[in-house]
């Protein structure tokens, strides 16, 4: 599954969030932006499972994560 994550991350911690989101397994690419939200990652995941992992048990539990927002892509 292909999706693009938008992530709302508290002030000050924009560049360690990046940073462990890039680390994690799917993460294609990951950027911090201006405005909201402050990041955008493309990931690639082989299953609808293993993207509820990544997003659930991964990104939503990095410290200084706000919200996440998933846009899976239509094929």
């Amino acid at each position: 599954m292909r999706a693009y994550i938008l992530i709302n991350v508290k002030p000050g911690r924009i560049r360690e969030v990046l940073s462990a989101i890039g680390k994690l397994p799917g993460v294609q690419h990951a950027d911090a932006c201006w405005g909201l939200p402050d990041v955008f990652a493309y990931v690639e995941t082989p299953t609808e499972h293993s993207l509820h992992t990544l997003v659930m048990d991964k990104i939503q539990k990095l410290e200084g994560v706000e919200r996440t927002e998933t846009h899976i892509v239509v094929e």
